[in-house]
């Protein structure tokens, strides 16, 4: 059975338009997970089933390795292209979304580059226009352009795999760290070239405005992405080890950068029917297993659970069967949960405090074990397996407590921390 939530939005997520129409919340839905678990299949159907409940709705894929073409069964390219009634697609290019956004810059950057025959050095112009990050910073304008433009309702994401959504998602603030210190010793950074590049650097201050504007551009990108009455994460998983304890490392970060994750997608869960068999009942028993530590290591978080199919989910009409199986009567488009799935504070000694939520459990002796970067909670009946980020997972928890709602536990200063 899937979970059934209701919608949790409140009437300031509607507004008036200039023409006088009652307007809805853009929101950004990102799916992302460990590869091969069916993230493009989940974002695929959630977009298919937002299209017929009306919204226009831009599904895109972010992965190099696109697949999201092969789900819909149909071609695809690096613009949106419309697949269906309010249903737009596309397989977003970083290379060719890296001319259309920074072509300015580029040309730019190829006119301050000169060659000894003052013939225009495109290789080394490549370089610089390919500023750390840069690819990843596109893909994440693309989003941005559809929020800011609103061409839609919703924008639904299929990520790379976790590993790479990460780094996506945490590149604007690298990127603005690098910009800063870029910045803050420029007139250094000046000083020194110009004796020796006079020729070859024209304007730097140029180039420096030119970053500056990029840096804003992407403090502005990031309050969207952070942003929960506009974006939600998702982590679509299977009932697996390996594959649960990545989209916990995934919550995990996500929760440390304040990125609002609202749900989790359990798919391809084996049917009853198929327990007759030795094979079958034994995958069965290992799924239940699973399942039960899903349930406990995501709370508070909504799970949703699609089905294993004997044929494959590709094509509109296999993709809006997987949507009603997953979210049943509910608009996939809702925001699913609101509030912090965890808070880190530096505390006056050079220690830390995690606070994560437990609405329900109230009483019991907090049992702490930690091994690496895995912290095992253990209170009365309640049993949680959590990946720590790694300015916790290189400190000695000191002990844990439950007050108001949330279960609250220490870190120890490195000092403090003795190696095991």
């Amino acid at each position: 059975m899937q979970q059934v939530v209701t919608n949790t939005f409140e009437k300031s997520d509607c507004h008036l338009s200039s023409h006088g129409n009652l307007e809805r919340n853009m929101r950004i839905i990102l799916y992302l997970g460990k590869g091969g678990v069916g993230k493009t299949t989940v974002a695929a159907a959630t977009a298919v089933r937002s299209a017929e409940l009306g919204y226009k709705t831009l599904v895109a894929s972010t992965d190099i390795a696109h697949s999201l073409a092969d789900s819909l069964d149909m071609e695809l390219g690096p613009t949106p292209v419309q697949v269906n009634e309010n249903l737009w697609a596309q397989e977003i290019s970083v290379v060719a979304d890296i001319h259309n956004y920074w072509g300015t810059l580029q040309s730019f950057v190829s006119g301050l580059i000169v060659n000894s025959s003052g013939a225009v050095n495109n290789v080394i112009a490549d370089e610089l226009s390919a500023f750390p990050g840069m690819d990843e910073i596109v893909s994440l304008l693309h989003i941005s352009k559809q929020a800011k433009e609103r061409n839609f309702e919703r924008v639904i994401i299929d990520a790379a795999p976790t590993g790479e959504t990460i780094r996506l998602l945490t590149m604007p603030d690298t990127f603005r760290w690098y910009a800063g210190h870029v910045s803050r010793f420029e007139t250094g950074v000046v000083k020194v070239l110009k004796p020796f590049a006079a020729r070859l650097l024209k304007g730097p201050a140029e180039i420096l405005e030119a970053l500056n504007k990029l840096d804003e551009a992407t403090a502005k990108l990031r309050a969207t992405l952070s942003d929960p009455k506009v974006s939600s994460y998702r982590v679509v998983l299977q009932p697996e080890k390996m594959v649960i304890r990545e989209a916990e490392r995934a919550v995990s970060y996500l929760g440390l950068f304040n990125y609002p994750v609202d749900s989790v997608v359990i798919n391809r869960i084996l049917p009853e029917a198929l327990a007759e068999g030795e094979f079958f009942q034994r995958r069965r028993a290992l799924q239940a297993k699973y399942l039960h530590m899903i349930e406990d290591n995501f709370s508070p978080l909504p799970l949703w659970r699609a089905p294993y199919y004997a044929d494959e989910v590709v094509g509109l009409a296999a993709l809006s069967r997987l949507a009603t199986d997953c979210f049943g009567e509910s608009d996939p488009g809702e925001v699913f949960y609101k509030g912090a799935l965890q808070e880190i504070a530096e505390t006056a000694d050079g220690g830390y405090k995690l606070r994560l939520p437990l609405p329900f459990v109230t009483s019991g002796d907090v049992k702490l074990r930690k091994r690496g970067d895995e912290l095992f909670i253990t209170i009365g009946n309640f049993k949680r397996e959590m990946i720590l980020p790694m300015v916790l997972a290189k400190r000695k928890a000191a002990g844990g407590r439950l007050h108001d709602g949330f279960l609250e536990i220490d870190f120890l200063p490195l000092a403090e921390t003795v190696p095991a």
